[in-house]
């Protein structure tokens, strides 16, 4: 059980954020949780998130007991670019999910983490598990970060927040893009005609993606990526709209695929970010998987 009294800095201030403030180890996911399941009183009493405290108020948690999720260790080959005690990335290669889901109960990225770092695991939401701070389509490869312990993973997700995590991709799109380079901001949603997809929106979430030619071929172009938000399928969306989808989309393209690829090409090539403990600027690069290479090959040959 965790408790403060609130001191008179902190008078008006809803409930939530002066849990979080007193408490920074705990996520915001975190402190609606346990508001959500009643874990959290003041003065005895069950509160909302919104209450406004008072000086002198006695805020008391319960603390959730960090329970083991049912998933299996799996040994799936994973390409480890960095690891310490803090962090792993992975080079996720094309066609692994991230996460455990309804039709796909294992052989997740989740499951290949659990059996690689074994006892150490965050225990973020209350529940034991690797901390994945972001996430990757199962068809899009590359860099991916996951937190070890809570504060690894409290602390990458502001960076991320903040957007202080620099993301780059390399993407091979259909139709040659006469800028050479070219900034996307565009509102991203849940498509309203097909609840699998996203849709920009006037009503949906601000998202931003820069991108600029690396190479143009006969139909094709090259472009390096940067995204500023990271909405679900951001840059396939975003590319899909200005009419230069990527090669392999099945979802956000007509279809057309000549090269015969599984998945969209894209690829998540570098990574710029602080380590969560020891603030020390991490510089990550994943080359481009081999089918990639090829494909590349090909048009330089045409």
């Amino acid at each position: 059980m965790k408790q403060f009294i609130v001191e008179e800095q902190f008078k008006n201030l809803r409930l939530d954020k002066v849990i979080a403030k007193n408490y920074p180890e705990l996520s915001r996911t975190n402190i609606q949780k346990l508001i959500e399941n009643n874990k959290i009183t003041v003065n005895n009493k069950i509160e909302k998130a919104s209450y406004k405290v008072l000086p002198g108020d006695k805020i008391s948690i319960e603390e959730i007991e960090v329970k083991p999720v049912d998933l299996k260790p799996q040994n799936i080959p994973l390409d480890v670019i960095y690891e310490d005690d803090d962090i792993i990335v992975i080079n996720k290669q094309k066609g692994l999910v991230v996460h455990p889901a309804n039709g796909n109960p294992d052989g997740t990225l989740v499951n290949a983490i659990m059996a690689l770092c074994k006892d150490s695991l965050s225990g973020i939401g209350g529940e034991l598990r690797p901390g994945i701070v972001h996430r990757l389509d199962k068809d899009t490869s590359g860099l991916i970060i996951v937190a070890k312990n809570d504060k690894s993973h409290i602390n990458l997700s502001n960076q991320i927040k903040n957007r202080e995590i620099k993301k780059t991709y390399i993407a091979l799109v259909r139709g040659v893009i006469k800028e050479n380079e070219a900034t996307i901001n565009m509102p991203i949603a849940r498509s309203t005609k097909d609840r699998k997809k996203m849709a920009v929106s006037k009503d949906g979430k601000e998202a931003i993606t820069h991108f600029k030619v690396i190479k143009r071929y006969d139909k094709y172009t090259l472009i390096e990526v940067k995204i500023e938000t990271g909405r679900t399928h951001q840059i396939r969306v975003h590319m899909s709209q200005i009419g230069y989808p990527i090669v392999g989309d099945a979802v956000y393209s007509n279809g057309k695929n000549p090269f015969g690829v599984v998945g969209q090409m894209l690829h998540s090539a570098k990574l710029t970010f602080k380590h969560p403990i020891t603030n020390e600027e991490i510089n990550l690069e994943a080359p481009l998987p081999k089918y990639f290479l090829e494909v590349l090959n090909k048009l330089d040959n045409l």
